[in-house]
């Protein structure tokens, strides 16, 4: 497909399906003839894994919402530095599983850290960078509680936090969407996978469309 490298993030609250989800984004994508390349926050560089097991290992429950925030901002740039701005330039397709987004909605609707704040780092420390696409899985808390505690495992030190926490985050997400109609598409996965999937990949196909225009 002759169509413009984009980036493209995947954002939403817990037991969202974005493991399924991303899987289902890359078969569509190699079908278009795009071999993107993928990657994760926090995380995608050796630096920002590191930093992932910090902000995620329970034992580190005590940890400020500051702290937080630069850590995942850290990893961030890391990773806009080391992995995605480089491989925009080669021309490449990039698919980030959550990106400063999720910022916004954890440490800013969850922890309630200063949008200002935020804005700040996404500036500074991001470099500006920002997904040409931006698809929300969006569900019920409750009911993306119950998927993710039907899983099983350990719970993470953010999947620990209580649900009105996940409620600020879910309302934060909405709210971005609604306020940034271009480049987010809100995604009912509160629905049957197949059904998500369908979503998923009309908005991928409008999004193709866009970029193979002119």
């Amino acid at each position: 497909m002759n169509a413009a490298a984009g980036f493209i993030s995947l954002e939403g609250g817990e037991g969202a399906g974005k493991s399924t989800v991303l899987a289902h984004i890359r078969d569509y994508l190699a079908a278009a003839g795009i071999d993107a390349l993928f990657t994760r926050e926090p995380g995608g560089t050796e630096a920002g894994e590191a930093m992932r097991r910090v902000l995620l290992e329970p034992a580190y429950r005590g940890l400020c919402a500051e702290s937080e925030l630069l850590l995942m901002f850290a990893s961030r740039a890391q990773l806009v530095r080391a992995v995605i701005v480089p491989a925009l330039a080669a021309g490449r397709w990039v698919v980030s599983d959550r990106f400063t987004d999720a910022s916004y909605a954890y440490q800013g609707g969850g922890r309630g850290q200063p949008e200002t704040r935020i804005a700040d780092l996404e500036r500074w420390a991001a470099d500006g960078l920002r997904p040409d696409l931006t698809l929300l899985l969006d569900l019920p808390v409750a009911q993306g509680l119950a998927r993710a505690g039907a899983r099983g495992g350990q719970a993470d030190r953010i999947e620990q936090e209580q649900i009105d926490f996940f409620e600020r985050v879910r309302a934060a997400y909405r709210a971005r969407a609604a306020a940034d109609p271009a480049r987010f598409r809100l995604i009912d996965a509160s629905r049957p996978i197949a059904e998500v999937v369908m979503q998923v990949e009309q908005a991928l196909a409008q999004f193709l469309c866009a970029r193979s225009s002119p």
